[in-house]
């Protein structure tokens, strides 16, 4: 009887001392890893901010196929949620949003050891060549039982987290680089063009350079609009004053519609121009401008169809209706072409030039 009242004791000293060692045992953690994302901030905020894209990235389904998700009505911004069942169930609530900046949420999980909650936080910053840094990680404390269950089972939680972190970055930088090439190309119809006076500066450029060497352009132009006091009277464009595609060169005109004529000085790089009001054929691109090529051999598929008569005459032309700044997404921009008609002369559609963006 003495044996194991010893022994008794002794189970019991032992549970009290693993009590003692794992209660004032630090379990706080704060883990996180950063990566390089190839896309605008405001892109990769976008993504992470809406949680019906996280079963698209997110690395737990590849371990738990069971996985099943309910999202609630709101799914973006701060007070979005959505939940979990599989292995391991669990919910989570976006707590707290600065847009394009951080993203701070409530992480709970129903564990066999019980509940268990933590902060999960983003932070997005600006990078180089349109890449941002994204920082993904995770805080809290571990309750009694889990540091009872690390210390047992030997598992690994800091380095799981940085696997699981690790491999959601990229999944997002695969996600974000395939949300940036959708685009989608429609050809309206004809319509009529208003026309009226613009500013405009014009040079020489090598098609392949041609993307590179309008932005400068439009933006010198509107630099003068605004510095002139004057005011624009709709979005910018692009005159395609001559194309030669034997030498892949084109004379192409950056502009900023205003509402009236200006007289500019002599030397001025900026002049004042004239567009007549005319029938055109519009074809509406939404997407990257690499995708103006297809555009145009729609466009011209288009004229061939319908037997439009194109107008060698006149020179087609390209309306940007978002600015790349404040529509960082290429997805989300929007170009429109313009090709103009005429009534008595029909032209092959081949015949229309396409200018390589």
């Amino acid at each position: 009887m003495k044996i194991i009242k010893y022994l008794f004791f002794l189970v019991l000293i032992i549970i009290i001392g693993a009590a003692v060692y794992f209660g004032t045992k630090d379990g706080t953690y704060d883990i996180k890893d950063t990566a390089i994302v190839n896309a605008p901030s405001e892109v990769v905020f976008n993504k992470v901010n809406d949680l019906k894209s996280w079963e698209t990235w997110g690395p737990w389904k590849a371990e738990d196929s069971t996985m099943t998700f309910t999202y609630a009505e709101k799914t973006t911004g701060e007070g979005a949620s959505y939940s979990w069942d599989g292995e391991m169930d669990g919910s989570m609530t976006t707590t707290r949003v600065i847009p394009n900046k951080e993203i701070e949420q409530e992480l709970n999980f129903i564990t066999p050891m019980g509940e268990s909650k933590s902060t999960i936080y983003w932070n997005f910053e600006d990078a180089e060549s349109n890449s941002s840094n994204v920082t993904w990680g995770v805080k809290g404390e571990h309750s009694f039982m889990d540091k009872i269950y690390f210390a047992v089972s030997g598992a690994d939680f800091n380095a799981q987290m940085h696997e699981m972190f690790k491999t959601g970055l990229a999944n997002i930088d695969i996600a974000v680089a395939e949300d940036m090439k959708a685009y989608n190309i429609n050809v309206d119809g004809i319509t009529q063009y208003g026309g009226g006076y613009y500013m405009y500066i014009t040079t020489a450029s090598k098609m392949s350079e041609l993307t590179e060497k309008l932005e400068p352009m439009l933006t010198q132009v509107i630099s003068y609009v605004n510095q002139n006091g004057l005011t624009a009277a709709g979005k910018p464009f692009s005159i395609y004053n001559n194309i030669d595609e034997a030498t892949q060169t084109v004379i192409v005109s950056a502009c900023v519609p205003i509402k009236e004529q200006v007289l500019t000085p002599e030397g001025s790089p900026v002049l004042c121009g004239f567009m007549q009001p005319q029938s055109t054929l519009k074809t509406t691109l939404k997407g990257d401008y690499s995708n103006l090529p297809e555009a145009y051999r729609k466009a011209n598929e288009y004229v061939s169809k319908n037997n439009i008569n194109a107008d060698p005459s006149k020179n087609i032309f390209e309306v940007y209706k978002t600015n790349d700044e404040d529509t960082p997404n290429p997805a989300e921009w929007v170009t429109e072409i313009y090709i103009p008609l005429q009534t008595e002369i029909e032209i092959a559609p081949d015949a229309i030039p396409v200018p390589n963006m």
